[in-house]
């Protein structure tokens, strides 16, 4: 017990301390105590960043939409295999169809970490708005290439060796797309706010899956299969054109962001002497924990969100025998149902931690696999849109705080490498290749429930990810100052600072 100046017992500085904190989630009580005993006093005005409002919306709102004009033409492909299938390998049998046209979904999967490895060092190196507005261009022209390559009929082999390539040059492009974007979009966010903001950016790739999904489903019901085949499923590709240029000229418009700007003349620096091959080297060397902890949870994230938006269309047409009609608007109800929840998931990783929202979903998900394509294998209406919901709300719950937990694993200065590389590689090996594995399962086996049990497998993997992974709700991202959305916000941070390290020195 401490005596104040007018002789009067008060508080111990140990309960000041207590005081202090309790309002505090521990994970920021904690880093706030490492950079007072770093810094060695509170913290000033200069050391915590603002951001404006008007900035933060065009950031946010630059980058979902851009987003979704990227991952429009990225997943149209997907629910169009089948008939991509048909057009491109006539010859082939049904089943060595949609294995071929998987196969080619999966070879932009292949070239994704090559997209990494160039792009992340650019974008650390360049700056993020620079190498997002060239992922952009590169998407729409790759997608946009595809509407206009003859059929196997017109032009023979060339026909699938032209769709490989074009689909070459999206997964490069993608390759740079979203570990810059998240990195750009955490890097504005406040720090009380980042899972919330962050989560518009996949809630941006969702509305693109919805719209593409949307628009294939419309063409199916408008078009006869012979129209479909000769000429309407170019239609989503060539859509391509126009939104790339809206795309490309919404990210010119961005400015770069704050914790970028803050470090870039270290940086450019201490990158002077350093080749992109050495970069690599380090960023393996010293946060191996950290890409292994970003490929754990991209593979959670990733084979489910392959699983329900490239592989579960084909599933219902193929394999359930279903109308390639109700099977898409099967699919657009899941990926409305993701848009409508994976905001509010967002928000709720900024309060209760992104630990726990992951590691609920992950056990949720080896529980409810089976049961939920059991549901998917009933006849009727209700029982597959159930189990269509249970699937997307486990997507959504691994989405929503993914835009803002990958990049608290890295510093700024190598922030979109290790992006680039954790994310990538984990796509490449698991993400895209969902599609084409369980395909090729459910035909080896004749078990339709390969893809139930593919699930559970990536929940455990998951499980055990969350265990090693470090919470970052509410705390500053690594390397970069504290990031507050107004100046009342500041003052409070300020004052908390203030009178922590006062109590701090007082239980010395």
């Amino acid at each position: 017990m401490d005596v104040t100046p007018d002789g009067q017992a008060g508080p111990s500085s140990g309960e000041r301390l207590r005081e202090t904190v309790a309002h505090l989630p521990q994970q920021v009580r904690d880093e706030l105590t490492r950079r007072l005993r770093r810094s060695r006093r509170a913290l000033r005005k200069e050391d915590v960043q603002v951001v404006e409002p008007p900035l933060l919306r065009r950031a946010v709102g630059a980058s979902a939409l851009g987003n979704c004009m990227e991952w429009f033409d990225f997943g149209v492909y997907s629910y169009l295999a089948a008939t991509i299938g048909k057009v491109f390998f006539p010859g082939a049998s049904p089943g060595a169809q949609v294995i071929s046209s998987f196969a080619t979904f999966a070879a932009a999967f292949v070239v994704r970490p090559l997209g990494g490895l160039f792009f992340g060092p650019l974008g650390d190196r360049l700056g993020r708005q620079k190498v997002l507005a060239t992922t952009m261009i590169m998407m729409a022209a790759g997608t946009f290439a595809i509407g206009l390559i003859p059929s196997y009929g017109t032009i023979g082999i060339a026909a699938p060796v032209l769709l490989l390539l074009a689909r070459m040059v999206q997964g490069f492009s993608t390759g740079g797309e979203y570990g810059g974007a998240t990195t750009f979009v955490a890097e504005y966010s406040p720090d009380r706010r980042r899972g919330f903001l962050s989560s518009w950016l996949d809630f941006g790739t969702f509305v693109g899956y919805a719209l593409g999904s949307a628009l294939v489903t419309a063409l199916n019901f408008l078009l006869s299969d012979g129209q479909m085949l000769s000429w309407g499923w170019r239609i989503p590709f060539l859509i391509a054109g126009p939104l790339g240029v809206i795309g490309l000229y919404m990210r010119l418009r961005l400015e770069e962001s704050p914790a970028f700007q803050q470090q870039l003349d270290e940086h450019e620096k201490s990158l002077a002497q350093k080749s992109a091959g050495s970069e690599f080297r380090t960023i393996v060397k010293k946060h191996w924990a950290a890409l292994l902890i970003c490929m754990g949870i991209v593979l959670l994230y990733n084979v489910t969100n392959y699983m329900v938006t490239g592989y579960l269309p084909t599933y219902q047409t193929e394999t359930l025998h279903r109308s390639s009609s109700s099977a898409d608007l099967l699919v657009l109800l899941g990926m409305v149902w993701i848009v409508l929840l994976i905001t509010f998931i967002g928000r709720l990783s900024d309060h209760v931690g992104r630990r726990p929202v992951y590691a609920v979903a992950a056990a949720a998900m080896i529980v409810l696999a089976v049961p939920a394509f059991l549901l998917l294998r009933m006849d009727g209406t209700w029982p597959p849109i159930a189990g269509v919901l249970i699937l997307s709300t486990l997507l959504a719950c691994f989405a929503a705080p993914s835009a803002a937990t990958l990049p608290a694993l890295f510093p700024t200065a190598v922030r979109y490498a290790a992006m680039g590389i954790g994310f990538n590689f984990a796509v490449a090996a698991f993400g895209g290749t969902t599609p084409l594995v369980t395909a090729a399962l459910v035909n080896a086996t004749g078990d339709d429930l390969m893809p139930a049990y593919y699930l559970m497998l990536a929940g455990v993997i998951g499980l055990v990810t969350v265990k090693f992974l470090p919470e970052s709700a509410q705390v500053p991202l690594h390397g970069s100052q504290p990031m507050v959305g107004s100046e009342e916000e500041q003052r409070e941070l300020l004052s908390t600072s203030e009178e922590l390290y006062r109590a701090t020195r007082g239980t010395r």
